[in-house]
């Protein structure tokens, strides 16, 4: 799609800077997948070993098949040529395990896990509505034009039939399916997770990182001072969030930008930090506001920060 590469054009990016900090993130789960598997064939091939190496330039796996004899089976130099095997195989599946998982996901097929779409149209003004309708997904209006993001998820909420939800905000131009499976994976393996947030790279202005300003200026030092067990959440106003649909009804979403921060503080305040995952998105790709539209998301993030905090 052409999206991702317009809006890094949007950002300043040139058409070099575009490929490599958003076409290459993008592909690298193939790339590395296919990578992965053409060296695990070649490694493990035996056929052409035998017919066209020699004897200085045998395979390995052919070096083991000649451990055994017409005599006898040794079974010790067999098993340690079939560790030696092994073991680089074993290595590099572990070190890249998850480019092996995204490669071998990012495709077609698999087990159904969505079993809905909502698309919450909050005041649009271009075909957002339309297009979503026509991609399968089911659109639905505000309860107010423009209300504001925490009233979108709560129309959301109200309107989802599923016992696990998970939000995805809309301006994301290089969303894919693992921004799904990544943020439902921890609350379908295990069942003390309350609430999982997304993390990942945010490219500004052309360079792979400088997003997330209100993060680095507001969020962060008040967490530090307010709310200090957070600080181990890398991203604590990732957008990407999912949740136990129980988890959404006890801690309601607040207004504004703060629902982010506010779901955090009331999931750690109820269930306990250790009880919020995170997970891994790549690189996210949006719309980024100029700094002179960032005032309102502060003064939400800092007013919700001092409700919830026993210190004020």
């Amino acid at each position: 799609p052409a999206e991702p590469y317009e809006s890094a054009e949007i950002d300043g990016a040139n058409i070099w800077q575009a490929f490599r900090y958003v076409a290459v993130p993008l592909a690298r789960p193939g790339i590395m997948g296919g990578m992965i598997l053409s060296f695990i064939f070649s490694w493990n091939n035996f056929i052409f070993g035998v017919v066209l190496a020699g004897r200085t330039t045998r395979t390995l796996p052919v070096a083991v098949y000649n451990v055994l004899t017409f005599e006898q089976i040794s079974w010790g130099p067999l098993a340690a040529a079939a560790l030696v095997v092994t073991a680089p195989v074993l290595l590099l599946t572990l070190l890249m395990q998850k480019e092996i998982v995204a490669g071998l996901t990012a495709g077609g097929g698999g087990l159904p896990l969505v079993d809905e779409v909502i698309v919450v149209d909050d005041g649009s003004t271009d075909d957002t509505g339309a297009i979503a309708t026509r991609a399968g997904a089911r659109v639905i209006g505000g309860d107010t034009p423009s209300g504001g993001k925490g009233q979108a998820m709560r129309v959301a909420l109200r309107e989802a039939q599923g016992d696990l939800v998970a939000f995805i905000d809309g301006d994301v131009t290089n969303f894919g399916p693992h921004f799904v499976t990544g943020l439902l994976g921890p609350l379908l393996t295990d069942d003390t997770t309350t609430v999982v947030k997304g993390f990942y790279q945010r490219p500004l202005n052309g360079a792979p990182d400088g997003g997330g300003r209100v993060t680095e200026l507001m969020a962060r030092p008040v967490i530090d001072l307010l709310y200090p067990a957070l600080a181990v959440i890398r991203q604590p106003l990732a957008g990407e969030t999912a949740a136990p649909r129980w988890v959404f009804e006890k801690c309601v979403p607040a207004d504004g930008y703060a629902v982010e921060l506010a779901l955090l503080i009331d999931a750690a305040s109820h269930f306990g930090v250790e009880t919020v995952a995170q997970v891994d998105l790549g690189v996210r790709v949006h719309r980024n506001r100029p700094l002179s539209e960032l005032r309102p998301q502060a003064t939400d993030i800092l007013a919700a920060a001092l409700a919830r905090s026993p210190l004020v």
